[in-house]
């Protein structure tokens, strides 16, 4: 029965803002953090909650994941471009710790594009219930790109950076483009870069073939975030470090990384963490519509793609997308690198937030922002994701009290 009561959640290890309290407590409200502090001291009637979940400090409490770059899952893709498949990619993504997202767009048809933008922003404008991963808006993956690092990107729609299409296609999705993946090797890519520097979205090099040179000149123009690190662009050669080699050592560039050990070898994970600060990377899962559903063929742009539990890939053997989980990824890079779990928390939570201009109110715990939350156990495993406080994926076995 819907309350106006507020949500407890005690005796947690909570990984706020401002500080880590072992024995800690967390008020929600109006899907709002309310407060939250140290149970020492702190008494509370149960009777004044609509719920509280009671655990123990060996449960950690971090901010709500964010996902930039995710295609689709649970059957749905953001091409599909109808309102359901956006909501049934929310609702797969809270089940992994996820709690906002882009909703992430491939190269097609320029009438399929508009379609999905279009789609996105209905869906975006129609507002969003709490209980679901909140799509933030929409990550533009070509069609501006290298035809020779397309990747699974299909070739036959590519088309050279053009301002003017992209400019109508933002108006499309009434301003919800928020990040751009491009080449910027590529005629009128720079024009392009300094307009979405300009305007407020995020300039991305991917999918590229750039050498070391032209990525200085696109961050000289307003380049600030690289498309999945290590896929889909040159590599390092000692007489030409290629995209690889500047993401790694320009500091202005924000890189995204996919943590399922095939996309890249845990070594160059372990490699990235320890060249990149700590607030420049962000774990991305790249998912495509067949994410959490049976091995089978399935479809990317056109394009049959032969899924297995771990693996996506055209039948030419092209890695496309991922079937990693939000959840998997953390725990895979924890693994690769040994990190701690606050640069964990940047990783997942708060570097997303931060790039896409929403740290105001997303990707970490302070009293005011959304109640965007996930408990993890010891092992790192998400038990519990609370999206704008409503409880959205619960694992069975939880301690807690219902009122």
């Amino acid at each position: 029965m819907e309350t106006n009561k507020p949500l407890l959640l005690t005796n947690l290890t909570i990984y706020a803002e401002d500080r880590t309290i072992e024995n800690g407590y967390l008020r929600l409200k109006n899907e709002k953090i309310a407060d939250y502090g140290s149970l020492d001291g702190y008494f509370f009637d149960e009777a004044d909650y609509e719920r509280v979940i009671k655990l123990s400090p060996s449960f950690s409490l971090i901010p709500g994941m964010i996902d930039v770059h995710v295609h689709g899952a649970g059957g749905c893709d953001t091409m599909d471009a109808v309102p359901d498949a956006l909501k049934t990619i929310a609702e797969s993504l809270a089940q992994e710790g996820t709690t906002g997202f882009l909703a992430t767009t491939i190269t097609q048809d320029s009438h399929l594009i508009e379609k999905a933008l279009s789609n996105a922003a209905e869906y975006i404008g129609a507002g969003q219930e709490p209980g679901k991963a909140e799509v933030l808006g929409v990550h533009l993956e070509g069609p501006f790109i290298s035809r020779k690092r397309a990747g699974a990107q299909p070739l036959s729609h590519i088309k050279e950076p053009d301002t003017e299409v992209f400019k109508n296609w933002q108006e499309l999705s009434k301003g919800h483009i928020k990040l751009v993946t491009l080449a910027p090797e590529e005629p009128g890519a720079h024009e392009l870069i300094r307009h979405l520097k300009a305007s407020g979205a995020v300039a991305s090099i991917g999918h590229s073939d750039a050498t070391y040179e032209q990525v200085e000149e696109a961050i000289n123009a307003g380049a600030a975030h690289v498309t999945h690190l290590f896929n889909g662009m040159r590599g390092i050669h000692h007489r030409e470090p290629g995209v690889m080699g500047a993401a790694l050592l320009r500091d202005e560039l924000t890189v995204e990384l996919i943590t399922d050990g095939i996309h890249a070898r845990p070594e160059m994970i372990l490699l990235a963490y320890k060249q990149k600060p700590k607030e420049n990377v962000i774990l991305i899962t790249d998912s495509l519509r067949a994410k959490c559903m049976a091995p089978g063929t399935y479809d990317l742009g056109g394009q049959h793609v032969t899924v297995t539990e771990t693996k996506a890939a055209l039948e030419d053997g092209t890695l496309a997308g991922s079937m990693l989980k939000m959840k998997d990824a953390l725990v895979n890079y924890s693994r690769f690198t040994n990190c701690t779990m606050e640069e964990l928390i940047l990783a997942v939570s708060t570097n997303p937030a931060r790039q896409l201009n929403v740290l105001d109110r997303k990707g970490s715990i302070a009293e005011g922002k959304d109640a965007d939350l996930v408990i993890l156990n010891k092992e790192k495993e998400v038990v519990m994701t609370i999206c704008r406080g409503k409880i959205a994926f619960e694992k069975g076995g939880v301690d807690h009290g219902d009122h």
